[in-house]
């Protein structure tokens, strides 16, 4: 059975994750992509807070750095091998109390758990930037290669073409594949590309009676063979032995795979045919898998979303059908999506709801409703009572802070809503939902969400924000029972009468989340599929523009 998980990808990891479980695991986590690399030195301070503040946003010196710090060099788990520890410390002294040093730290604490649960057949693919790989590969050569596991590739994937603002650099144009095996008996099934037409042209230049380009390929061993020395049909042995014996020889020649010259003073060649051959073996720089344009029929939005053909790569030369792929920060989904393609068991993790959302559509829009369903799919870490979704909305972790609401947006609007992605303050806009109201015209619908004390002020507020932003509805959702005062503020409001559905529709409508768990209610509008990609979409209406950015 196939796993999604939403929560932590280390908690997860420790909590459900079983010892040597897993074939292949491939993951692209956040990378340290924003900082000025001339201040990774320093602690981040106003000089390049500007610069550092996209990656300060997700990594802190803070008590989970802190505390993640002790449990490396404390060691009270046993998972950690002498050289992370000392790799860690050794950090510590060169980095300073550094954000650049909590992104390892937490990346540190996860690899090892990734290695425990890779099967010693295991193989392990890092996705990482340039600015920070150098010191990934330290962590991963700590851990790895110090318990018998092995490096064996830095990929370069070209995954764009040069930029025009390389002015005072080379045009950043690459990421960083890393590819550890856990022992010597790895699985690796070597990939093909096509050939080129000018390889095709150079060297395939010569064809049959039927057509079929071939090569023409030596048949002279490349070390000395006196077993293999002997004439053949007049053609005196090379110095070191024919490459085939005689049977061979005669069993090719019976099928015309052989190619005689016109003097014996030259040596026969074997033909080797073009459609016969597999193509050029892949090496370690990937040139020919594109990122994905803004018109890509794949193209879901999510900012960091990569190609499925990598993932098949990736996927095809380490694993076999019926083996486990984990990706422990899935995101959209498509290491899971690809899996489920090629016939593989696989485990997704992702801290964000939205993703989980995001995954889980994406599997019923390709696959179908039985790819998700509970016989073929077990999903852990989501609210399924108001116990667990009293848990998610008092999470103190600031990271989580707006997964409650993006859980409760998602879950009400069944997958077809917006989140709110604007950092800071949201005026009061927590998510969006469009409905038809012609072919060409879309109306708006605010989702605010609350998980403390609420009052009838929220909703005259909430009346307010849909005025402001030239709304249609709106939707109130709360964990706390709504007070009478605010039922009767929200029927002050209005209909909203649907010319296309002949329905009236309440201006404001107040649900609970104890509603929303039990599937008691639902928009009497049906929402405008497919809204929850996380790119910019624009959708008319009335001859202006909406942006609608969700991640």
């Amino acid at each position: 059975m196939n796993r999604l998980y939403y929560g932590d990808s280390l908690e997860v990891l420790r909590k459900h994750i079983k010892d040597e479980v897993v074939d292949l695991c491939y993951i692209d986590p956040p990378f340290n992509s924003k900082r000025n690399y001339n201040q990774i030195y320093n602690n981040v301070g106003k000089e390049d807070a500007a610069q550092a503040q996209a990656f300060v946003d997700t990594w802190n010196w803070d008590d989970l750095a802190i505390n993640g710090y002790k449990e490396i060099v404390e060691n009270n788990r046993g998972i950690f091998a002498k050289q992370t520890i000392d790799l860690i410390i050794g950090l510590h002294y060169v980095l300073g109390a550094s954000s650049l040093l909590a992104y390892l730290i937490s990346m540190t604490l996860r690899i090892a758990e990734i290695h425990r649960v890779l099967k010693p057949t295991g193989s392990f693919y890092l996705h990482c930037d340039p600015t920070s790989s150098h010191y990934l590969k330290l962590v991963l050569d700590s851990v790895f290669c110090s318990q018998g596991g092995d490096f064996k590739n830095e990929i370069t994937w070209k995954r764009t073409n040069g930029h025009n603002d390389a002015k005072r650099r080379y045009g950043s144009t690459s990421d960083i594949i890393f590819l550890y095996a856990k022992s010597n008996q790895h699985c690796f099934n070597v990939q093909y590309s096509p050939y080129s037409e000018k390889y095709i042209k150079d060297f395939y230049r010569h064809t049959d009676v039927a057509g079929r380009c071939y090569r023409l390929s030596d048949m002279t061993s490349p070390s000395p063979r006196p077993n293999m020395m002997y004439e053949w049909k007049g053609f005196l042995s090379p110095s070191n032995g024919w490459r085939y014996s005689k049977e061979t020889m005669a069993g090719l020649d019976a099928q015309g795979r052989i190619w005689y010259p016109d003097s014996k003073s030259k040596r026969p060649q074997l033909k080797r045919y073009l459609d016969e051959m597999p193509g050029v073996p892949t090496s370690d720089v990937w040139d020919d898998i594109p990122s994905l344009s803004a018109h890509d029929k794949e193209r879901l939005g999510y900012p960091t979303q990569k190609p499925e053909a990598l993932l098949e790569r990736i996927i095809q030369a380490s694993s076999n059908v019926g083996d486990v792929v984990l990706d422990a920060y899935c995101g959209c989904g498509t290491t899971v999506a690809v899996a489920q393609k090629l016939d593989r068991q696989w485990i997704g993790i992702d801290i964000t709801y939205q993703s989980i959302s995001l995954i889980l559509k994406r599997l019923e829009d390709t696959h179908g409703a039985q790819v998700v369903s509970s016989d073929s799919l077990k999903l852990t870490g989501i609210p399924k009572d108001i116990k667990s979704a009293e848990a998610l909305a008092l999470k103190k972790d600031d990271r989580l802070r707006k997964e409650f609401e993006k859980w409760a947006v998602l879950t009400y609007s069944s997958n077809r809503a917006a989140i709110n992605q604007k950092k800071g303050a949201d005026q009061g806009v927590d998510g969006w939902g469009f409905f038809p109201i012609t072919d060409k015209k879309f109306g708006r619908v605010i989702f605010q969400v609350k998980s403390g004390k609420v009052d009838s002020r929220d909703i005259r507020d909430l009346f307010g924000t849909i005025s402001r932003e030239n709304a249609e509805l709106g939707v109130f959702l709360t964990l706390k029972p709504p007070t009478q005062a605010m039922v009767k503020e929200a029927k002050a409001c209005g209909l909203y009468h649907s010319e296309s559905f002949n329905t009236d529709t309440p201006r404001i409508q107040i649900v609970t989340i104890e509603e929303v768990l039990e599937g008691k209610t639902r928009l009497g509008l049906p929402l405008v599929a497919g809204v929850l990609k996380s790119s910019a979409r624009h959708i008319e209406r009335e001859g202006e523009q909406l942006e609608l950015n969700a991640g």
